[in-house]
């Protein structure tokens, strides 16, 4: 029998939708079943990309003993964190504050009215029945210790949400962030950090600044060599374009093979930026070819972009991008082959489970994209979709389409490539027709419906794609659009007392607190988009409320950045207020 996911559009839910367990999706009724039965509630959190989320879905939730355990003790709650990311980013702050950590799947227990006491990421099926049922003795047995310990949480997360104290900027915040990267980072393979390795573009887009701003050739050399390790190395994908999601060692060679839309759109722009600083060809490179990538397997007939390609293919993680020797021989040839093996280090031990992810790790030759080299990896291309194909979630998100038209229209302003613009421009015109109501931007579109009151990140990565698209010339109407939608912003989700902008309206009665992030994750927070399109429209209007604003932001970002990491938000500052801030 189905559950009560059948008639939801997200490709996630869809996931879950025959599973034994007694799925609601996020809605008051289950806070109301919960309320009414005395039960507590257990909230499941994911996305359709996440190879781990498919691993507990086949082990636990598909299971009928497991099921019979959630749906006697607890309401079930199925959330896509792509479609509720209020939702993931509180329940992630409590998952962080109770475990120390955070992941995804990410489960939660909370209280019947959505207050969190317990959280945990993977476990393996019997653990996870065990704990449910374990869980569900103590509620019955002492309730009360469990409703302290979420009172407790959710206290923390407020005061987590108000922690911020406005100051006034110094150039010491952005030297403290520059010591902070350099004492983190990787001297032989770039990146920051021990294995697991992101990306996170934010900090490369705050060192190329830096190096502007001061002249430090340290950050320089930080952030070209992380670039050119990253597009070297196996996380870039050599025969289709795009990164993969992040790499699982230092080198970049294996990635987590979940293609995410706001990895490349910071990526591409990321990359253009270096283009344009150094003129280096490799970058230029990796933007293309990953920009060529979304327009070409995310790119959707209505002009906007999905949102991700999923890690497994036939239930295997990595299958779609691994080879071997012999399968390049049938596609290429011995000769061919041959030259395509050596340039991508694809041999018969392999370099991933017997097989090989294509890479470039240790080639010193700065141009790699000869006619031949272009026709031997479309071969190969083509020889991938033929042999296994990569399932697509096609939800096409606000925010995460903002961050990629602003990628496109920077890379086509970079570049001098119209095609960038044309689908920028056109990616905008799906939102401003198929995703605005009036005058307020809804958070998803999928198959045809358009649903969800939009977030902070939807309204500010939107106006900053409107930025960048004035600045390549594509109509001063895009700037003054830009300025409404901030307009809109501080309407929504200013906060008039303590400054900066709330992640969501306070429409949701079901969340716990009303969370404020200045942080960035994997990719750069609200509240840092906002000031640094609050600052790029300052410079060109004169308007005193819209100066008095920008600087009301960024007082409240110098305030976070003292205690939290915030390189978009330095960035900005450098960029557009450094001879402005003292020393």
């Amino acid at each position: 029998m189905s559950n009560k996911l059948s008639a939801e559009r997200s490709p996630y839910l869809q996931m879950h939708k025959d599973n034994p367990v007694n799925w609601y999706p996020w809605c008051s009724e289950a806070f109301e079943i919960a309320q009414r039965e005395n039960k507590p509630v257990f909230i499941s959190i994911g996305y359709s990309a996440c190879h781990w989320c498919h691993v507990v879905a086949d082990e636990s939730f598909s299971n009928p003993d497991f099921a019979a355990v959630a749906n006697r003790f607890f309401v079930c709650i199925k959330v896509d964190k792509e479609e509720h990311p209020a939702v993931d980013t509180v329940y992630m702050n409590a998952c962080q504050l109770l475990t120390g950590r955070g992941g995804w799947p990410l489960n939660v227990l909370a209280t019947p009215d959505g207050k969190p006491f317990f959280a945990f990421t993977y476990l393996p099926r019997d653990r996870m029945s065990s704990l449910l049922a374990n869980v569900a003795m103590g509620w019955h047995q002492n309730k009360a210790s469990y409703e302290k310990t979420a009172a407790i949480v959710t206290d923390r997360m407020e005061r987590l949400a108000h922690s911020v104290h406005p100051t006034q900027p110094t150039a010491r915040l952005w030297e403290n962030q520059f010591q902070r990267l350099r004492s983190s980072f990787d001297r032989e393979f770039g990146g920051f950090g021990e294995a697991p390795k992101f990306p996170s573009p934010q900090n490369l887009l705050f060192l190329l600044e830096y190096h502007r701003y001061t002249g430090d050739e340290l950050a320089l050399h930080m952030a070209e060599l992380t670039l050119t390790c990253m597009y070297r190395g196996g996380i870039f994908d050599h025969i289709g374009g795009g990164f993969c999601r992040y790499s699982t060692d230092a080198r970049w060679q294996v990635p987590h093979f979940e293609k995410m839309l706001y990895d490349n759109a910071m990526l591409v722009y990321t990359y253009a930026e270096a283009y344009a600083r150094t003129g280096n060809a490799l970058y230029r490179i990796a933007a293309e070819r990953s920009a060529d990538y979304v327009i070409r397997e995310l790119g959707s007939p209505t002009g906007g972009f999905f949102s991700s390609q999923n890690a497994d293919s036939d239930g295997e993680e990595g299958k779609y991008y691994a080879l071997t020797p012999d399968e390049v021989e049938s596609v290429l040839g011995k000769n061919d082959a041959q030259v395509f093996c050596l340039h991508y280090r694809i041999t018969h031990p392999g370099n991933f489970e017997g097989r090989n992810i294509p890479n470039l790790i240790g080639e010193d030759s700065p141009e790699e994209d000869s006619e031949l080299m272009s026709d031997l990896r479309a071969d190969i291309y083509r020889f991938r979709l033929e042999r296994s194909r990569l399932s697509r979630d096609e939800k096409i998100l606000t925010a995460w389409n903002g961050m990629m038209i602003a990628a496109l229209a920077k890379a086509g302003r970079v570049f001098g490539k119209e095609k960038y613009l044309n689908a920028a421009m056109e990616a905008e015109e799906f939102i401003r027709d198929a995703l605005t109501r009036r005058g307020r931007l809804l958070l998803r579109w999928q198959s045809g419906e358009a649903k969800f009151a939009g977030c902070l990140e939807d309204y500010v990565y939107y106006a900053w794609a409107l930025t960048e698209l004035a600045d390549s010339g594509c109509g001063p109407e895009y700037a003054r659009a830009a300025r409404d939608v901030m307009d809109t912003v501080e309407e929504l989700f200013a906060d008039p007392s303590e400054g900066g902008y709330f992640y969501c309206t306070d429409d949701d009665k079901h969340l716990p607190v009303r969370p404020k992030e200045v942080w960035d994750g994997a990719y750069p927070s609200g509240n840092a988009v906002a000031l640094y399109v609050l600052l790029k429209l300052q410079k060109d209007d004169p308007d005193p409320a819209l100066a008095e604003r920008a600087q009301r932001q960024m007082a409240f970002l110098s305030g976070a950045a003292r205690s939290y990491d915030c390189p978009f938000a330095l960035t900005a500052m450098m960029k557009f207020a450094g001879e402005r801030v003292r020393q």
